[in-house]
């Protein structure tokens, strides 16, 4: 079974969504952690570089960090 969202991520998500001043990439990463909130979907690696990105920019929220978090977490593991 897939990783959830959690209800607290979901939250996050949805202010990093409706947020005026936060960046495509947080959104896009946010978009993703909320549509995965009861679901089985999994993070794009599209959305999981943008995530890794978001969460490398020192200016990005604690809000929208967490919400890129989430989405990284739920990328699709590689098999090696």
């Amino acid at each position: 079974m897939a990783k959830e969202t959690s209800k607290k991520a979901a939250s996050k998500s949805s202010s990093t969504l409706t947020s005026k001043s936060t960046s495509p990439k947080s959104k896009s990463s946010a978009g993703s952690a909320l549509a995965q909130r009861k679901s089985n979907k999994t993070t794009s690696g599209a959305v999981a570089t943008k995530a890794s990105s978001t969460l490398r920019d020192g200016r990005t929220s604690t809000t929208s960090k967490s919400a890129a978090g989430s989405a990284l977490a739920q990328t699709k593991k590689k098999s090696r």
